[in-house]
C-alpha cells in the first residue's frame, strides 16, 4: 500500500495548530505521538488531559534535526553529545538536567527533561515548520509528544489506530506504519552516570560501544531514577485479559478451556511450539514474529488486532531473555502486568 505523505500546505496547517496551543498527532519511526508547544504549559495541559495522564508522568520532547539540544537542558554533557552524534535521528532519548526556562510540566514536575531528534520524514518536517514558526518568539520549537493513545492502553503505529483513539477530537498526520513499532530507548545522564530507563531500538551495547561505557540496567533497586515515559510496571495494555506465559503453562489454559465457549482463546506463539493448537476450534492462533525487529513493528498493530477479535482472552508465549528480545521483553510484560490476579499468578 503506497502512502502518500501530508502536502507543504497540510503541514504548515499543522504547524499552525501547535502555533495556536493546540494538539497535533503525528507519525514517528516508533509511534505516533500526540503532540503540543513543549514551551506552552496550557498546551501540556491538554496532552495530559486528552490521554488521562497522570501530572507527574513525564513526556518527551521532540526536536527538528536542526535544533539546538542545549537549549532545552541546563548541560549537554560530552556522552550526551556523543549518543546525538551516533543515533540522531533516529529512536533514542536522552534524560537530562532541565533548563529553568522549560516548563516543569513536560516533566511532570521534575528537574529532569527528555529529548530526542525522530527520524521519520513527516515528523522532521512539521518539527521544522513548527521551529519556523517559533522563531523570533524566543522559543525554539520542541513538540512533547508522548503516544497518541489513551493513557496505559496499547500505542498507536499507523493513523487509524490514532483515530481509533480519538475520533476526530484530534488532528492527524498520516505517516503510514511506523518502521521501528515500539517507543524510544530511554537513557538517563542526569545523574553523571548513563542508565537504561527503558528498553528501545538502541541496545545497551550500542550505547555502550559509542561512550566507552555500559549503562546500569532497570532492575528495580534503582530509587534515585527520574520518573519516565512507558516505566510503570503496568502499561501498553489491551482491554481483553492477557497472559505472557511459557508454553509449557500456556497447554493446560488451552486445554480447560470450553470448547462451547461463544469466545475463541487468542494464542500468540511461535508456529514451532503451537503444534495442533494452531488449528485447534476453540483456538485463535497467530504465529509470532521470528525475529526482534519484526516482532516489535507487529506487536502493537496484533494487540489492538486481537481486542477487535471477540476473543475471552489472549495468551502469549514468553520470548527468549536475551538482550535482542528485552525491549519486546518489557513492552509484552508490562502489558501482561495490567492483569495480574486475573491471571492466576
Amino acid at each position: 500500500m503506497t502512502i502518500i505523505f501530508p502536502s507543504a500546505a497540510q503541514i504548515d496547517e499543522a504547524a499552525a495548530l501547535l502555533d495556536a496551543g493546540q494538539l497535533v498527532a503525528f507519525p514517528t519511526e516508533t509511534v505516533y505521538g500526540l503532540g503540543g508547544d513543549a514551551e506552552n504549559a496550557e498546551a501540556i495541559a491538554r496532552i495530559y488531559a486528552a490521554k488521562g495522564r497522570p501530572a507527574n508522568h513525564p513526556v518527551i520532547v521532540h526536536l527538528a534535526p536542526d535544533a539546538d539540544p542545549g537549549y532545552w537542558v541546563r548541560a549537554l554533557p560530552a556522552d550526551a553529545q556523543k549518543l546525538i552524534d551516533a543515533f540522531w535521528p533516529g529512536p533514542l532519548t536522552l534524560i537530562l538536567q532541565r533548563a529553568s526556562h522549560i516548563p516543569a510540566a513536560v516533566s511532570g514536575g521534575q528537574d529532569s527533561v527528555g529529548i530526542r531528534c525522530p527520524s521519520h520524514p513527516v515528523a522532521q518536517k512539521l518539527l521544522s515548520a513548527f521551529a519556523a514558526r517559533r522563531a523570533g518568539t524566543g522559543g525554539q520549537g520542541g513538540v512533547a509528544g508522548p503516544s497518541a493513545n489513551r493513557f496505559g492502553h496499547v500505542s498507536p503505529t499507523t493513523a487509524q489506530h490514532v483515530r481509533d483513539e480519538f475520533g476526530g477530537a484530534v488532528h492527524v498526520l498520516d505517516g503510514g506504519a511506523a518502521d521501528v513499532g515500539i517507543e524510544s530507548t530511554i537513557l538517563d545522564l542526569s545523574r553523571g552516570f548513563p542508565a537504561l530507563l527503558r528498553p528501545g531500538h538502541v541496545s545497551p551495547q550500542a550505547i555502550a560501544d559509542v561512550i566507552g561505557v555500559a549503562p546500569r540496567l532497570p532492575d528495580g533497586t534503582d530509587a534515585t531514577a527520574p520518573r519516565a515515559s512507558g516505566t510503570l510496571k503496568a502499561h501498553y495494555a489491551t482491554r481483553t485479559p492477557l497472559a505472557l506465559l511459557p508454553f509449557a503453562s500456556i497447554e493446560p489454559l488451552l486445554a480447560a478451556h470450553d470448547r462451547a465457549s461463544a469466545q475463541k482463546i487468542a494464542l500468540v506463539a511461535r508456529a514451532s511450539s503451537a503444534g495442533d493448537w494452531a488449528r485447534a476450534p476453540q483456538v485463535h492462533f497467530v504465529a509470532a514474529p521470528e525475529d526482534p525487529q519484526s516482532y516489535a513493528r507487529e506487536l502493537y498493530g496484533l494487540l489492538r488486532a486481537l481486542d477487535r477479535a471477540n476473543v475471552g482472552r489472549i495468551l502469549i508465549e514468553k520470548l527468549p531473555e536475551s538482550a535482542e528480545w528485552a525491549a519486546v521483553n518489557d513492552r509484552l510484560g508490562r502489558a501482561a502486568a495490567a492483569f495480574e490476579g486475573e491471571n492466576g499468578e
